[in-house]
């Protein structure tokens, strides 16, 4: 279900991309979290506009 295809590497860099199951990410890759406010006031145009290929959310408990 995930793969990482290396394409070029420089020292520690790595540029590839980042099979999952629901696309293709090109790396490295800006991949902001939607919480607390971070992208909660942009629309999907406007995420899509800034390069977000890929959007990280987190899932709190007060248990």
């Amino acid at each position: 279900m995930f793969e990482f295809t290396l394409h070029a590497k420089s020292g520690a860099a790595r540029a590839g991309h980042l099979t999952l199951p629901h696309g293709v990410v090109e790396t490295p890759a800006f991949m902001p979290v939607g919480t607390q406010g971070t992208v909660k006031a942009l629309s999907p145009f406007d995420l899509k506009a800034a390069g977000v290929q890929m959007l990280l959310g987190n899932t709190y408990s007060n248990g």
